[in-house]
């Protein structure tokens, strides 16, 4: 089994690596102006790069019900946390309908992402990052569809399509990935080709986690925590508390049914113990939201996080019982 010293190793340098973006936006050796160029790169090549390199030759991924049940997991479990977090909203002190919505998304939606990445290569392996790339398919068509739509404060502008953002470039660098790993067409891809993406993909995650520590950095002073407190509370108690409970139940519930590999249990173990995404902050500024519930949300579950991801993750390995 996974032990707590192991896990707890794995999570230290994830977020060493942000606390490092933190601070180089308050010395301003990262300016805001280089974030956009540094962001189109990482979603544009390095993440790319990234999934060539763990989905090619990729035993896991050989399996269609893996392929097809990853991104299925993926999008029920965000839409399953946002609409409990909804429900939440009931019975907390939030004036504004935007503020509740983006309570919800908040919640719902846990980094999916730059730190379950390479948690997932430290403590298990290539494969099930593999299989963690197909689940966020879900999770971001989960993201541009209900999110987006719960987001909104106003109607959709003419010719304004929300659900093209789900074709990205790692999104489309999934499909052909899987075309290669299922056609068995990966071997004929010139080695300096695979070479030079798996150099170049290992780039993504410390480039990622640094823009994300930047992004705090800029909000932080905007941060009342007085204020906070209920916000604080409700979504630490609902994304790395019960949430965490509900997900693993549902595995269970899930497993008695069909099989289910084991990469992918890895996967629903790391993200069960996730905090919230930091993307909704951006979003709730461009899409109506209120921003500052946002920040909230995601600073006080990603503080916490550091200490209740490691035991979530050691216990989520012993509950399902998964090296």
């Amino acid at each position: 089994m996974t032990s707590l010293l192991v896990v707890f190793s794995a999570v230290l340098p994830v977020f060493c690596i942000a606390a490092a973006g933190f601070f180089m936006r308050k010395i301003n050796w990262l300016t805001e102006e280089a974030d956009h160029s540094l962001l189109r790169l990482t979603i544009n090549l390095f993440m790319p790069c990234l999934i060539l390199d763990k989905l090619s030759n990729n035993e896991a991924l050989r399996h269609v019900q893996t392929v097809l049940l990853a991104p299925v997991i993926g999008f029920f479990t965000v839409v399953l946390g946002i609409t409990l977090a909804l429900f939440v909203t009931r019975f907390m002190v939030l004036e504004k309908p935007a503020t509740r919505r983006t309570f919800a998304l908040c919640v719902g939606l846990y980094n999916y992402g730059y730190v379950p990445m390479p948690l997932a290569e430290s403590l298990f392996d290539a494969q099930t990052v593999g299989v963690l790339f197909v689940h966020n398919v879900g999770v971001d068509i989960a993201l541009w569809t209900v999110g987006l739509g719960l987001l909104r404060s106003q109607p959709q502008e003419k010719g304004e399509r929300g659900w093209v953002k789900m074709f990205s470039p790692p999104v489309l660098a999934i499909i052909a990935a899987l075309l290669l790993n299922f056609s068995g067409a990966h071997v004929r891809v010139p080695s300096f080709v695979l070479a030079a993406s798996r150099m170049l993909g290992q780039c993504a995650i410390p480039m990622g986690l640094v823009l994300i520590g930047a992004t705090i950095a800029d909000h932080a002073e905007n941060f009342q925590t007085l204020k906070a407190w209920p916000t604080l509370g409700w979504s630490c108690a609902l994304r790395l508390g019960f949430l965490p409970l509900l997900f693993l139940f549902l595995f269970l519930c899930l497993a008695r049914w069909m099989p289910i590999a084991p990469e992918l249990k890895r996967v629903i173990i790391l993200q069960a113990a996730m905090p919230a995404a930091v993307f909704p902050i951006v979003m709730a500024k461009h899409y109506g939201g209120d921003t500052t519930c946002a920040l909230r949300v995601v600073i006080g579950t990603s503080l916490l996080s550091f200490v209740t991801t490691p035991l979530w993750i050691q216990f989520g390995t012993k509950f399902v019982g998964v090296l």
